[in-house]
C-alpha cells in the first residue's frame, strides 16, 4: 500500500467497504437515525470512563471529510489522527487486505446515506484515570504493513476463516480473556485467544462474559455446535438451542455462509481451552 494514494471509488468496492462497514463502522458509530455522528458506548466498561465514538461523516470539521485517503487508511491501520493524536478506543486493522481497506474508504467517501455530512459534533471521551495512565505508558500507534496484504484464497477454508475471523472482524478482540492483554499484530499471541471470559456490558447494563469459541466439548463450542449451527449464530444471532445471543454479541448478516463457515473451520483448528466462563 502506497504512503500516499487516492482510492479509486468503484461501485466493488463501495459495496464491499459497506458490507463489512456494517459491522465494523455502523454498529459503533450510527445515531439512532443511522448518521454516523458517533455515539456513547455503553457496553464500554464503567471502569473505562464515559466513550463516545467520534463523527466520522464527511464534514469537514465536525467529522473526517477533511482527511486524505491516505490519511484514512494509516489511521484504520495504526490508530494515528492526522494531526497526531491518537485513539485508544479505536479498533486498529493491522491485518486486514489492503483492498478491504481500500473498499471501506470508498464506502466512507461514498453517496450512502449514513456517512453524508452531519455537522453534529460528537462529545469528548473522558477516561478514566486507570485507563488514561495504561493508554500513557503502554498504548502506541501500530506500524503500517512494509508488504502488501492480500485475502487469502477461499478456498483454503482454514486460512481465509482465520483472515476472517482476526483480520476482517476481530472476533478475537471480545473473544479472548480482556480488553487490555490483546495483540493486534498477533492475535494469536493475545491473552486466552479465543478462550473468551471478557467481561463486557449487556443490556440493561449487566455484565456479560464472551464465550469460549475453542473446540473444547465441555467449555468450548465442541459438543454444542456444528457447522451449520455456527454459521446460524455468527449470521442470525441465534443459538445452537434456538435462543437468541444475548447483546453485544450482534448478527454479522453481511457475512456469507462461507465466510462464517471458515471462521468454524480455522476455530477447529485451535487447542481446545477449559475455561469456566462466569454467568453474566
Amino acid at each position: 500500500m502506497n504512503q500516499e494514494e487516492t482510492v479509486e471509488r468503484t461501485p466493488q468496492r463501495v459495496l464491499r467497504g459497506e458490507k463489512i462497514a456494517q459491522f465494523l463502522c455502523v454498529s459503533c458509530h450510527a445515531d439512532n437515525q443511522n448518521r454516523l455522528t458517533g455515539k456513547r458506548m455503553t457496553d464500554v466498561p464503567k471502569a473505562f470512563g464515559k466513550i463516545y465514538s467520534s463523527n466520522i461523516t464527511q464534514h469537514p470539521t465536525t467529522g473526517i471529510g477533511a482527511w486524505s485517503d491516505s490519511d484514512l487508511l494509516r489511521f484504520l491501520r495504526t490508530g494515528r489522527r492526522p494531526n497526531g493524536s491518537l485513539a485508544p478506543a479505536m479498533p486498529r486493522f493491522p491485518l486486514m487486505a489492503d483492498e478491504d481497506l481500500r473498499s471501506i474508504v470508498a464506502w466512507l467517501r461514498s453517496d450512502a446515506f449514513p456517512v453524508q455530512a452531519s455537522e453534529q459534533p460528537a462529545p469528548r471521551s473522558r477516561y478514566s484515570l486507570p485507563v488514561k495512565l495504561i493508554a500513557k505508558k503502554m498504548f502506541r500507534p501500530l506500524p503500517m504493513p512494509q508488504k502488501v496484504i492480500l485475502v487469502p484464497d477461499s478456498t483454503d477454508s482454514v486460512a481465509f476463516g482465520r483472515y476472517v475471523a482476526d483480520g476482517m472482524v476481530g472476533c478475537f478482540n471480545c473473544h479472548s480473556a480482556g480488553l487490555t492483554r490483546l495483540n493486534p499484530l498477533e492475535p494469536s499471541r493475545s491473552k486466552g485467544y479465543y478462550g473468551g471470559g471478557t467481561r463486557l456490558i449487556g443490556e440493561n447494563g449487566k455484565p456479560v462474559y464472551s464465550s469460549n469459541l475453542t473446540p473444547d466439548r465441555e467449555t468450548g463450542i465442541g459438543r454444542a455446535y456444528t457447522r451449520e449451527t455456527f454459521v446460524r449464530a455468527v449470521r442470525w444471532g441465534v443459538g445452537h438451542d434456538g435462543k437468541p445471543l444475548r447483546y453485544p454479541m450482534m448478527p454479522h448478516v453481511t457475512l456469507t455462509e462461507r465466510e462464517a463457515g471458515a471462521i468454524y473451520d480455522y476455530l477447529q483448528t485451535l487447542t481446545p481451552a477449559r475455561v469456566k466462563i462466569p454467568k453474566g
